[in-house]
């Protein structure tokens, strides 16, 4: 009997571990599985792209030629074919700030060119490229103001318009602590709240700012940029040989002037916009 017992817990053992083993040797395969997002690209010479529609000079719809237009639009372009060869095809799938991380994740896109700032959260979730736009907060303000820096918002009675929700007003909080912050929803009541006289200044990227200053006349960006926060080019975790082509392509483009021609392009001419800052 004892030794029917006995061995009815050796088999039960043996069991457990067999099934033990599989699963670590599964999980082994799963880690290891991860598709190469830069072997399908060189494979099929094209890359998918998340780029968004309603950013001024970065990636908006063109109403007239229904096309995507901007400065990310055109460099993605110029990326893919630096990487590809002139049959290089790059697809641009529209994304917005809620849902470029997540089409990013499930693999509907193989980068993303989209004004994402690299912070230490996203490095949680995905690869960054170097930083090809320098972007930081800035202030937008009528072009005869006297305000020309953000030590001039650090005075009683100056009132800063920014969005709701965003770093933007935590930083005038933090670097203008005498100034008072009116928020709003999106840039564009900022922006009629700033027209409106509701406010003196109003406060985000430079790079957003510049777009808003591109169109209407008598403002401009002022005070350069106080804080620094980046755009990079985005890749799924992990996918360290895709961001490092992305980054050698991206040196080429600079070394070669296609990246400083398309920054003249969409930049040139902005009021108190900066490109040397920008592309530095």
């Amino acid at each position: 009997m004892k030794s029917k017992i006995k061995r009815f817990f050796l088999l039960a053992l043996a069991l457990v571990l067999a099934v033990s083993l599989s699963a670590c040797e599964s999980s082994g395969q799963a880690a290891s599985s991860q598709v190469n997002t830069w072997k399908q690209v060189e494979k099929s010479k094209t890359i998918i792209w998340g780029v968004r529609n309603d950013t001024r000079l970065f990636g908006l719809m063109d109403i007239k030629s229904a096309k995507l237009v901007g400065f990310d639009i055109d460099l993605a372009k110029a990326i893919t074919k630096q990487l590809l060869g002139k049959d290089g095809k790059a697809v641009l799938f529209q994304t917005s700030s809620k849902t470029k991380i997540p089409v990013l994740k499930n693999g509907n896109v193989d980068a993303l060119m989209a004004t994402v700032t690299i912070t230490p959260d996203r490095k949680k979730q995905v690869t960054f490229s170097d930083p090809y736009f320098n972007a930081g907060q800035s202030l937008l303000v009528k072009s005869d103001s006297k305000i020309k820096s953000i030590k001039d918002l650090n005075k009683n009675g100056i009132t800063v318009v920014a969005v709701k929700g965003t770093t933007a007003v935590a930083n005038i909080h933090k670097f203008a602590p005498k100034a008072r912050v009116l928020e709003f929803d999106d840039y564009g009541q900022c922006f009629t709240a700033l027209k409106a006289g509701q406010g003196q200044a109003m406060s985000t990227d430079n790079g957003i700012l510049a777009g808003i200053a591109a169109e209407n006349k008598g403002y401009s960006v002022v005070g350069g940029t106080f804080t620094h926060e980046p755009y990079g080019i985005a890749v799924d975790k992990g996918q360290t040989e895709f961001a490092q082509k992305i980054n050698q392509a991206l040196k080429e483009l600079k070394q070669n002037g296609t990246y400083n021609k398309l920054m003249h392009k969409w930049f040139d001419g902005i009021p108190g916009f900066s490109i040397k800052e920008a592309a530095r």
